[in-house]
């Protein structure tokens, strides 16, 4: 028996777009039909990596609806989102007279959705999109909010803009197909949503570790229910990231300074698991968070598979990325610290000694 929930997300106070979170794409067609697209043309947006796994699948169900489908498949890799793969991209709409009245689907991750996403927000001022996220970081995090956007000579995501799916369609069984570490990869945005806004939440999936290891279908939808639900929350109250919706950004700030400057050699999940360990460490050093909380924080990501220190990197480096993070306001960079599991507060009096003392607890040398 299929399993099927769905989740209405609102945007400036007024209904937006529904999340169907189920295990098959059985219900994908019903659900695209209920939107009333007018549209003749749907291209299929996805990378080499995931297009041979549910491409012809999602293909034939927008042809059984009567779409005339085209797709656009780019190479993956996070190297990959770029305005070049985003020029690529326009000139394959405009080769296919893909109108604005037309639909772009991304079929795929993070990278897919990103630059799908700011490809339908930016050619010919706008055009429809919906989100198909195959990867647990997708499904529970980058695929909810409308953020969309590429990165710009390595800087995560400098280039983007907001713009609202029509419909996400969470299809939980496509997370049966990923490596392991892609699927823990999405498991640290998960505990990140605990960490920020609900200590129970986080108490539950230390609980569920082994039946979420083990990918167990019902703890799954209860999961990536439970971490859509406090996005949701988040992104409903603070759509375009003015306020409390920087809390999301809890383990980003050193997290997208050590993806850039490890070269994307680690993936986004992991850096952001490290910068999650990091700024716990600034909490506690703080005087924010106590001392066995932090480091009952920091072990709970190893279960998980999930990497709490790295060797020789170069916290130098890493602080000049920190910067140039695109959360900073003007010279200050803002930090989402702890006061406990559960809650989270900005604060933008974080020092270069603070940062280098917590890069110090993350990296460490061959000899020590």
């Amino acid at each position: 028996m299929s399993m099927n929930e769905k989740i209405n997300v609102n945007y400036l106070s007024k209904p937006c777009y529904e999340i169907v979170l189920t295990d098959s794409f059985a219900e994908l067609g019903e659900s695209v039909k209920t939107l009333g697209f007018l549209c003749k043309n749907v291209c299929i947006v996805s990378d080499d990596n995931v297009f041979p796994l549910y491409g012809e699948k999602v293909a034939s169900i927008f042809t059984a609806l009567g779409f005339t489908v085209t797709n656009f498949i780019f190479k993956a890799g996070e190297e990959n989102k770029t305005l070049d793969t985003v020029r690529s991209l326009y000139a394959f709409l405009i080769e296919k007279r893909i109108s604005r009245h037309d639909l772009l689907v991304a079929l795929g991750g993070g990278v897919v959705g990103d630059l799908c996403g700011f490809a339908a927000a930016t050619y010919l001022r706008g055009i429809p999109f919906i989100q198909l996220p195959t990867t647990l970081l997708a499904q529970v995090d980058s695929s909810i909010g409308g953020k969309t956007g590429v990165d710009f000579d390595g800087y995560k995501n400098m280039v983007g803009a907001f713009h609202m799916p029509k419909l996400v369609y969470v299809n939980i069984m496509t997370l049966s197909s990923l490596a392991d570490r892609q699927y823990f990869n999405g498991f640290a945005e998960v505990m990140k949503h605990g960490l920020i806004k609900d200590a129970s939440f986080y108490e539950w999936l230390l609980e569920n570790m082994y039946e979420i290891c083990e990918r167990e279908p019902k703890i799954l939808m209860e999961m990536i229910r439970n971490s859509l639900m406090i996005k949701k929350m988040i992104v409903e109250k603070d759509p375009h990231e003015t306020g409390i919706r920087a809390l999301l950004n809890f383990g980003h700030t050193i997290g997208h300074a050590l993806e850039k400057a490890m070269d994307f050699k680690l993936l986004h999940g992991e850096c952001v698991a490290l910068g999650a360990v990091a700024e716990s460490y600034i909490s506690w050093q703080k005087g924010r968070l106590k001392m066995e909380e932090y480091y009952e924080i920091r072990d709970m990501f190893v279960p998980f598979n999930l990497p709490i220190t790295i060797t020789d990197a170069d916290p130098a480096k890493i602080l000049e990325y920190t910067k140039s993070d695109k959360k900073s306001d003007g010279q200050i960079t803002k930090f989402v610290l702890l006061k406990k599991a559960g809650k989270a507060f900005i604060d933008s009096n974080v020092t270069d000694d603070d940062i280098l003392k917590a890069l110090d607890e993350i990296i460490w040398k061959d000899n020590d």
